[in-house]
């Protein structure tokens, strides 16, 4: 059982930048990880991917259309952390950002919801123009 656990998220004004963190109870080769969001009425939608594909030292990375270049997926592997640092917030980034764990994954089946199996509680995200 993997155990994923956010935090970072907050309240900031367009233009400015968070970074999220996500805590996870145990890391595997070969495994994906991702961020996603979901703001009220709307479906949730992959943000960014990383796929371990050759141990933790080889990786890919995914983005959606709508945050690349902005938004930057990394991980600790010491700590077991995954980040997303969001730069050049827009108030459509507004949602509750989750993380999520997953087999192996590419795209765009990484950056799909049904990809997923272990699910973080989320942290919310709040952009003000």
């Amino acid at each position: 059982q993997v155990q994923l656990v956010e935090s970072g998220g907050g309240s900031v004004q367009a233009g400015g930048s968070l970074r999220l963190s996500c805590a996870v109870s145990a890391y595997t080769y070969k495994a994906s990880m991702g961020w996603f969001r979901q703001a009220p009425g709307k479906e949730r939608e992959g943000v960014a991917a990383v796929w371990l594909t050759g141990g933790t030292t080889y990786y890919s990375t995914y983005y959606s259309d709508s945050v690349k270049g902005r938004f930057t997926i990394s991980q600790d592997n010491a700590k077991k952390i995954l980040y997303l640092q969001m730069n050049s917030l827009k108030p459509e980034d507004t949602a509750m950002y989750y993380c999520a764990a997953g087999p192996s994954l590419s795209f765009p089946l990484a950056l799909n919801v049904k990809g997923y199996t272990y699910w973080g509680q989320g942290t919310q995200v709040i952009v003000s123009s």
